[in-house]
């Protein structure tokens, strides 16, 4: 176990995945969440392929052994994507940013309930203490049922706490598959599986970006893969 290293690689995926939102946030009014899924993903794949490839791995980085636990991350992690990027439509980028980090807090809960991981008093402490920081960022979004808040703003709330579920979620899997998949091939068939649940999402409305909007999808994509 290398903590310190996983914490530096944890901070840095934090780092780039929100410079991707950011240009992701900025098609959004545009672009729906479906659509930027799929250049989210897809362009995630050649980042993955390469660096597989510079690793010498790259007819054993795609084999797996465990292709229903990719089903199942695949599944979680693009609806945690979908949704949150749904959000970005919905209510400001820090707004949706502060009430995802849900995510992290709800995988140390789900980690105990579904890995047996052993969470002491103090990370509990902490979880709560966190929760109760997202409970507060949104609950004047969620008071459109007294009648203090519009119905997007409830919606994009929603849609970012649902995110977060997913993505706790889809979490618990990945921990489970690092047991017996490398790193790669974990991102590389989950880009695969985003890639074409996405398609699904075709049929509802997705446009033609402008150049610069085609600009930001893709290198939101190639930063998710480096992410």
């Amino acid at each position: 176990m290398r903590p310190l290293r996983g914490i530096a690689f944890k901070l840095g995926s934090v780092v780039v995945f929100i410079v991707m939102s950011a240009m992701i946030k900025a098609t959004s009014a545009h672009v729906p969440g479906g659509e930027a899924v799929f250049f989210r993903s897809l362009f995630a794949i050649p980042v993955i392929v390469g660096w597989l490839a510079w690793r010498g791995e790259l007819r054993t980085g795609l084999v797996t052994a465990d292709p229903l636990g990719h089903v199942w991350r695949g599944f979680a992690g693009t609806i945690a994507m979908g949704l949150g990027f749904a959000a970005l439509a919905y209510l400001p980028f820090p707004e949706v940013t502060a009430i995802g980090y849900a995510a992290p807090l709800l995988t140390v809960i789900f980690a105990a309930m579904f890995l047996n991981e052993k969470v002491g008093v103090f990370r509990i402490s902490t979880v709560a203490l966190g929760l109760t920081g997202v409970l507060i960022v949104i609950a004047p979004r969620l008071s459109v049922i007294e009648g203090g808040a519009d119905d997007a703003a409830a919606l994009g709330a929603m849609l970012v706490l649902g995110g977060a579920v997913f993505s706790a979620l889809a979490q618990v899997f990945v921990r489970k598959l690092v047991q017996v998949e490398k790193t790669a091939t974990i991102v590389f068939w989950f880009s695969v599986t985003a890639t074409v649940l996405s398609l699904a999402t075709l049929p509802f409305g997705w446009v033609v970006p402008t150049p610069f909007e085609t600009f930001l999808l893709v290198a939101a994509g190639l930063l998710g893969g480096v992410g």
